[in-house]
């Protein structure tokens, strides 16, 4: 099982939204780029990067200025060789393309996944499945989109279905109200959606301790591949060695 540090941006500076609240915001650094050496330096094999300007309507793609969430990433890029998921804001193939060429191994579709699907099935067929990812946020199972800003009516099981239908294979599952909580991942529903969707999905929301993190390799559920924690490893509460250690364990 793989841990996945995040590190989210906001006008450049790696912080922490409760529950993706722009107004619950914690900052942590001002160097993402420097938090980035930091995770890898203590084991990290993957980061994952989110750009919540762009998830709340930023631009992201191509510009004349390049916004500074994307400057930012691409500092991450030059400073780290682990390999590195990127998503929030990203609305067109034209935006995968750039995203993909600054240096993402792979790129998250999030709002785009429910809007706009056909942008998905065409970054498969063009870039390869392994650089594409669907990014699916849900409040008691119902997919929300726009940072989280609209909810929809459209069950988290039901869109992973469309996006394998799509010819994806991996998805980033985030319980909104568990995030940044550290009150432990919705095992239930994560691993039901793996089940019941056939596609490998990264948990998201809620890590707080070590136990948490014994708890999701307790579960055995093939379909769970990794876990994102954010907020426990920014506060202390999760050291990344031990998380890392615990999740190698079910090997």
């Amino acid at each position: 099982m793989i841990v996945f540090p995040a590190i989210d941006l906001r006008n450049g500076a790696c912080v922490r939204l409760r529950q993706g609240d722009p107004n619950a915001e914690t900052v942590f650094s001002q160097e993402p780029s420097a938090m980035a050496r930091h995770w890898v330096d203590e084991g990290a094999e993957w980061l994952h990067v989110v750009n919540l300007d762009g998830a709340l309507g930023q631009i992201v793609g191509e510009a004349a200025e390049v916004p500074v969430n994307v400057r930012a990433f691409s500092d991450i890029r030059r400073a780290v060789d682990v390999p590195v998921q990127f998503g929030g804001g990203i609305r067109s193939l034209d935006d995968v393309r750039y995203i993909l060429d600054l240096g993402a191994t792979r790129v998250i579709l999030g709002t785009v996944a429910v809007r706009k699907p056909d942008v998905v099935k065409d970054a498969v067929l063009e870039f390869g499945v392994d650089r594409v990812v669907a990014g699916l946020d849900a409040r008691g199972g119902m997919v929300a989109t726009h940072g989280w800003r609209e909810q929809t009516d459209l069950s988290a099981v039901e869109v992973a279905r469309r996006m394998r239908d799509l010819g994806v294979e991996l998805i980033v599952y985030t319980d909104i109200t568990r995030d940044a909580m550290l009150t432990g991942v919705n095992l239930r529903e994560t691993a039901d959606l793996a089940r019941e969707s056939g596609l490998s999905v990264i948990a998201s929301g809620g890590i707080g301790s070590l136990t948490d993190v014994q708890a999701l390799v307790d579960l055995k559920e093939p379909g769970i591949i990794g876990f994102i924690s954010g907020q426990a490893l920014y506060t202390g509460a999760l050291k990344l060695p031990e998380a890392i250690t615990v999740s190698n364990a079910e090997n």
